[in-house]
């Protein structure tokens, strides 16, 4: 069973970045997303930003626009979450996920990695 890792999680300052990595532990296959999630305490899961794996086609949140950017390397498998301006609400734990379907639903995604801390302090 492949698995996502993320990496790059961790405490900032308001206004300040992180670049936030997920990688699978294997070889995967035939995916349409790779998106990134997150969930703060109390709260939804909820659509940060996903990229089509063949196209390249990126879509955001409302919410990070304009702040957040989100790449992949094809070659390497992996996808990355650039995030500046960090703000207090972004503060949750942020999951990568894959899904074989077009849809932002996080019950459209399948394989799902266990999730990075990402704290913004005042």
């Amino acid at each position: 069973q492949v698995q996502l890792l993320e990496s790059g999680g961790g405490t900032v300052q308001e206004g300040g970045s992180l670049r936030l990595s997920c990688a699978p532990s294997g070889r995967t296959y035939g995916y349409y997303a790779m998106g990134w999630f997150r969930q703060a305490p109390g709260k939804e899961r909820e659509f940060v930003a996903a990229v089509t794996w063949r196209a390249g086609i990126k879509y955001y949140a409302d919410s990070v626009k304009g702040r957040f950017t989100i790449s992949r390397d094809a070659p390497k498998d992996t996808s990355y979450l650039q995030m500046n301006s960090l703000k207090l609400e972004d503060t949750a734990v942020y999951y990568c996920a894959t899904t074989p379907y077009n849809d932002r639903a996080p019950t459209a995604y399948d394989i799902w990695g266990q999730g990075t801390q990402v704290t913004v302090s005042s």
